[in-house]
């Protein structure tokens, strides 16, 4: 096929591909008279599969992929056209022609500046000859490429310093250009701008004004892109932005109240037989999700100043309001991921944020029961940090019981949906300690109610429930107990918990059994229940087991902490996994061989991969049993953070010796030579760790009276 394709691409080239990626006289027509519409069209391009010049794009970039060498022919074609227009006298020059090779090489920057190119080091030239010039072009589309042009070879290094103060320059004029399709070009070209240091250090003397134009824009069109625009400058300048962040924050709200608030309205206003309403409704959506994601972004930068975000909070109160008042769906997510990161940056709750509360549990009331998950970190910080207005306050604490009755009871929601009510029930049982005697039963019947049901498959599932029930005896060990005993659940729950001793790995976990299992070595020897007083030693063989997997839990808490830290930043290094994609590492000048060979039918290939990733799947959804493992929770503040299990042991064990020792005896005479071990090691390292924080704790003292923490040990030890 390609045999006879091959002699013809030139006159493909010329005669069909070119002439349909040109603009036509409806496309300039647009231009002018509806900009807006232009723009998401051009913009939009994936969604327009079947127009002409979107197939003719498609074209070119499988025959570039497939065929490499046939990029050298689609480059001459456009070096032609280009040198003619350059040589043209003003009024013969073709300006449709000049923005449809623009095009074209833009569609092809990935194949240009792709491994083992031997064409990028020209670009430059290109740029400088050919882009630069139509900066200053009467034409308002032909200055729109050059911009989009720009915005495509964003991974291009430029060799000359004094071009990327040209680009720079050219791209902040073209931003305040009278047409709106120029100035949105030019800000999304202004965006993959940032990798390149110096005009970073250029950008940082005029960020507020790039964020009053990108601001502007958004509010003259709705472009998703332009959001991202922001959230990356947000991100990236954060220190220049925080002067400004009150002004910024409240524009964000205007604008996106406005998007929601015309959302609002067509949706009442709508005819039944309105075919443009889903477009509407999703480029609508699209956007307000665009500034809810750079509100996000704001608060996190702010983190180290308190005061901005109290005043925050209470500007973006509408934002949350109407989202949910309104039921915006498709935008829970941002604003509950917007109410985490206030709380959970100002590490306390104010009135404001405790009238989001409020809004929370309305809109969990009224049909939004599979959104726990999304509302699950921020309801976490509500506990976390206002646990005494809580205790205090009887409705708040009811609205937080209300969720989790109202999860396990609601037949509509899954095993995950579950999982969130356990880590709700959990987190008010850590940090309300000794203020819900009344609930705990009610957590505690509500796992065992699911854990008692044979059929339960899912792992995670398992665990989480049964951490429900142990945090119940870590809260109270006695009354727990008598639940499990009025219900005939203990000896069930027991066998269960020890059985899956090793199920629990993260460290978490661990310091959660591990205080449960203390706590109910506490109880007196006439408390324990006699139907598990033969089986009570076991309790010390399971906490030997949860100290010696204990390190190895905790490094690898470490090291998922570590791997994120290394994943998260602010760098625009080239997409190297979209380059590989390009190039495969193969040699341009020696690719004669496959030149006469048919490539492989991709439709067929993609099959192939669907039904390899099916048998996968498969086998997955078989193995999960063995496969679904708790992952460490970076971002989870709990009261078991602060715990300190050797000593917290080591207290505990000492003082069961010193009131029972005979029920000590019979505790420690089933232990084996090895687990004894263990819990002598144990008590070794409690003994480590308090000196340790003894030590600290005189070098602070020394610190603080004035003294040299780093040299007063060697003088001691010295003399």
């Amino acid at each position: 096929m390609w045999d006879c394709l091959k002699p013809h691409m030139p006159i493909l080239i010329e005669h069909l591909l070119f002439p349909v990626l040109c603009q036509s006289d409806e496309d300039l027509e647009q231009f002018d008279e509806e900009p807006a519409e232009y723009l998401h069209r051009k913009l939009n391009f994936y969604e327009e599969v079947s127009a002409p010049d979107v197939a003719a794009t498609n074209f070119l970039i499988a025959l570039t992929k497939a065929r490499r060498k046939q990029t050298f022919e689609v480059l001459a074609f456009i070096n032609g056209i280009v040198n003619r227009y350059e040589a043209a006298p003003d009024d013969q020059k073709n300006p449709r022609e000049k923005e449809g090779t623009l095009r074209m090489i833009g569609t092809l920057a990935n194949v240009i500046l792709g491994k083992k190119s031997p064409i990028a080091d020209q670009v430059e030239y290109f740029f400088v000859r050919h882009v630069f010039p139509e900066f200053r072009s009467p034409h308002g589309f032909l200055r729109a490429r050059a911009c989009d042009t720009l915005e495509k070879f964003e991974s291009l290094d430029f060799k000359d310093p004094n071009n990327l103060t040209i680009i720079y320059r050219n791209i902040l004029e073209s931003m305040a250009d009278p047409c709106l399709p120029v100035r949105v070009e030019a800000s999304l070209a202004l965006q993959p701008l940032i990798r390149h240091e110096p005009i970073r250090v250029m950008m940082q003397q005029n960020i507020p004004q790039i964020m009053q134009q990108l601001l502007k824009l958004a509010n003259e069109v709705d472009v998703d892109a332009l959001a991202n625009v922001m959230e990356d400058f947000v991100e990236v300048f954060a220190a220049e932005l925080t002067p400004f962040a009150v002004a910024l924050s409240e524009q964000l709200r205007d604008t996106y109240v406005r998007i929601v608030r015309e959302l609002i309205e067509r949706n009442q206003s709508k005819d039944g037989d309105d075919d443009n309403y889903g477009d509407f409704l999703d480029d609508k959506s699209i956007t307000a999700l665009g500034v809810l994601q750079t509100i996000g972004t704001l608060i996190l930068t702010l983190e180290s100043t308190p005061d901005v975000l109290a005043h925050l909070e209470t500007i973006l109160m509408p934002v949350i309001t109407i989202t949910l008042e309104h039921k915006l769906y498709d935008l829970y997510n941002e604003v509950f991921e917007i109410i985490d990161s206030c709380t959970f940056a100002a590490k306390v709750i104010s009135p404001t944020m405790w009238r989001a509360y409020e809004l929370i549990h309305e809109t969990f009331k009224s049909g939004a029961e599979l959104y726990l998950e999304d509302m699950l970190p921020a309801l976490e910080n509500f506990v976390n940090y206002g646990a005494a207005h809580l205790m205090q306050s009887r409705p708040y604490l009811e609205a937080a019981v209300d969720m989790v009755r109202t999860i396990f009871r609601d037949e509509k929601v899954g095993g995950v949906d579950r999982i969130c009510g356990c880590k709700l029930a959990e987190i008010m049982m850590l940090n309300l300690r000794g203020g819900i005697d009344d609930y705990v039963p009610e957590f505690i019947t509500l796992a065992m109610s699911v854990l008692t049901n044979d059929q339960l498959k899912v792992k995670s599932y398992r665990i989480h429930l049964m951490e429900m029930v142990i945090n119940g005896i870590y809260y109270n060990p006695n009354l727990a107990m008598q639940v499990l005993e009025a219900n005939g659940w203990t000896n069930k729950f027991f066998s269960l918990w020890f059985s899956s001793i090793d199920s629990f790995t993260r460290v978490h976990d661990k310091k959660l059994s591990i205080g449960a299992i203390t706590a109910l070595l506490t109880m007196s020897s006439q408390d324990v229940p006699s139907s598990v007083q033969n089986g009570w030693p076991r309790l010390l063989q399971g906490i030997v087991r949860l100290f010696q997997t204990l390190p190895t839990a905790m490094k690898n808490r470490e090291e998922a902490q570590q791997d994120e830290d290394f994943g998260v930043g602010g760098d625009y290094d080239d997409d190297e996994e979209e380059e590989d994609e390009w190039e495969g590492g193969e040699d341009w000048e020696n690719e004669e061989e496959a030149e006469t060979e048919d490539v492989k039918d991709e439709s067929t290939a993609y099959l192939d991969f669907l039904s390899q990733q099916a048998a996968k799947f498969s086998a997955s959804v078989e193995g999960d049993e063995e496969e679904d493992v708790l992952e460490e929770e970076s971002l989870l503040e709990t009261p078991l953070d602060r715990m300190e299990p050797y000593g917290l042991f080591k207290r505990v064990f000492l003082e069961m010796n010193n009131q029972d020792p005979v029920f000590y005896t019979h505790l420690t005479s089933s232990l084996s030579a090895e687990e004894q071990q263990v819990l002598r090691a144990t008590v070794e390292q409690a003994d480590r760790l308090a000196l340790e924080q003894q030590q600290q704790q005189q070098m602070a003292a020394q610190a603080a009276a004035g003294g040299n923490p780093a040299v007063a040990p060697q003088m001691n030890g010295a003399s």
